[in-house]
């Protein structure tokens, strides 16, 4: 194949924050926000990567296939693509040169995955151009390596996998340690309801000190139990755990991982039998503990979620690593307006900027666009 046209979405975390790289629950679903990379073959060994930046400015970077290398190209967007052309090769892959186009819907920083979005839809791209027959799964588990070894980004497989194996009308229900995954149906309109996200405008990186600290913390934490992830510490062994650890931070770290995962197992039978409502206090519980032990929120997050319930949401959460981003909202649909104009008027009265608030429904994962 000589060319074409490729999409993949960025993704929203319905409940399960930071248990991915905990070999944990997570329950996401895919934004109907994209990026769409316009790619095409090349022989000469160049991998020529181009976007439409800020300001619409028009980015270009030239990199030799042969010659990438971790730690040794320019820092910055190109090195998700640039990782994935690497991770693939160096998985036995025959991917030589290629011109990438990238454009974007999806905002960076804003805590809804456009990085995996763009390793996604790069390495889709290069499947289809090279003939190369991979799996979703096993696209989405070298997208992942990409993001960590390549971009120093020490995230777990969520994001990668919502982009590539989310499913129209549901919310993906994966198990991080053996990569199971169920499709949940997730029609929260026909039940009365509506799910808004509200984006602060608060930018984030998941290459900065804070998250990687996070994860140190959890692994530190799993070591001092003597098991292989905090995945093996049940919801009904956390008591006992949590006295073996000497160190208040680790203790609450893991305090957040144990009951987040039963929160995911909450959430999952919620929608299966039909009952969506009951995610609002699970979303408002999570969002607590992400702000209280695993303290990854910020004031605007914590406002928009403050702000929803006073106006009648059933239940808020920051989703994404923290740090900034953005919000979910489960609101009844005749309490959207009302919900949306409190989160906007406690953001000017304090100072903040307008965030962006749009409701968001559960879209399909990466494809072939022409």
């Amino acid at each position: 194949m000589s060319g074409g046209a490729w999409a993949a979405p960025g993704r929203v975390n319905l409940i399960g924050e930071h248990t991915d790289y905990n070999d944990g629950l997570v329950m996401p679903f895919a934004l109907d926000r994209t990026v769409v990379a316009t790619a095409s073959r090349r022989r000469d060994g160049v991998l020529r990567l181009s976007s439409t930046g800020t300001g619409g400015r028009y980015e270009t970077v030239e990199l030799r296939v042969a010659e990438l290398t971790p730690g040794h190209g320019p820092r910055g967007w190109t090195d998700y693509p640039a990782g994935v052309v690497w991770a693939l090769r160096e998985a036995g892959c025959p991917v030589g040169g290629a011109d990438l186009h990238y454009e974007s819907t999806l905002p960076p920083g804003a805590g809804l995955s456009s990085s995996a979005a763009l390793e996604v839809v790069t390495a889709l791209a290069l499947d289809e151009l090279y003939g190369l027959g991979l799996e979703r799964q096993r696209l989405a588990g070298l997208c992942h390596r990409a993001e960590n070894r390549y971009a120093g980004a020490p995230t777990g497989i969520m994001d990668q996998t919502a982009s590539a194996c989310c499913v129209e009308g549901h919310a993906l229900h994966l198990d991080t340690r053996d990569l199971s995954r169920r499709q949940i149906p997730l029609d929260l309109a026909a039940h009365g309801l509506c799910l808004l996200l509200v984006d602060t405008g608060v930018k984030h990186s998941h290459a900065t000190g804070e998250y990687g600290r996070r994860r140190a913390g959890c692994e530190t934490a799993a070591r001092t139990l003597g098991v292989r992830a905090l995945r093996d510490i049940g919801h009904e062994e956390l008591p006992e755990a949590l006295e073996r650890l000497p160190d208040p931070g680790i203790r609450a770290l893991t305090r957040h991982v144990v009951t987040e995962n039963r929160r995911v197992e909450r959430a999952a039978d919620a929608l299966t039998t039909g009952d969506p409502r009951a995610l609002g206090p699970l979303l408002t519980e999570g969002h607590a503990s992400l702000r209280d032990d695993f303290r990854v929120s910020c004031p605007e997050l914590d406002l928009a979620v403050e702000a929803s319930l006073t106006a009648g949401a059933l239940g808020a959460r920051m989703t994404g690593g923290g740090f900034g981003g953005s919000a979910i909202v489960l609101t009844p649909l005749p309490e959207r307006a009302a919900v949306t104009e409190a989160v906007r008027r406690a953001f000017a009265e304090a100072s903040h900027g307008e965030p962006g608030i749009s409701p968001v429904q559960p879209s399909g994962g990466a494809r072939r666009l022409s």
